[in-house]
């Protein structure tokens, strides 16, 4: 199961790059989360803990870095996987941004749902949270 979401933002992207590479301030801009951190900066292999704010802590991976243009991390609990995709493509006078969310394993029959409805809802929330955060610190 696979969910998307996009919008454009008037900044570049290091702007918004720099904003994700501040996992410990990811509440700020995304409603859905209550606290995460990485053991070290936002590279691949870097391992840290998600607690949303409806559910329960789990720890998340690092599995590809492209600095100004994107991100993945990997979340994995026993017989179920979330994959975050997060990228950004400069467009004339600004960055268009996607955040894509792949739900997968044996317990997306149980979770998937539920999960992906409300990422679904909570997506656009956290991309016109993370817009307006980025567009401000650009205008600054």
């Amino acid at each position: 199961m696979q969910i998307e979401h996009k919008t454009t933002v008037l900044a570049p992207p290091s702007v918004l790059f720099h904003i994700y590479e501040d996992v410990s301030n990811w509440h700020v801009w995304d409603p859905d989360t209550k606290r995460a951190f990485l053991d070290g900066p936002l590279q691949v292999g870097a391992r840290g803990k998600l607690t949303p704010t409806k559910g329960n802590t789990v720890p998340m991976r690092v599995t590809e870095v492209t600095r100004d243009r994107s991100f993945t991390v990997e979340s994995k609990i026993p017989l179920f996987r979330m994959l975050f995709e997060h990228e950004l493509t400069p467009t004339n006078g600004g960055t268009e941004v996607v955040h894509r969310v792949t739900l997968s394993g044996p317990l997306l029959i149980i979770l998937g749902r539920m999960l992906g409805k409300q990422i679904d809802s909570g997506l656009p929330v956290t991309l016109k949270k993370l817009k307006q955060l980025a567009e401000a610190r650009s205008a600054a």
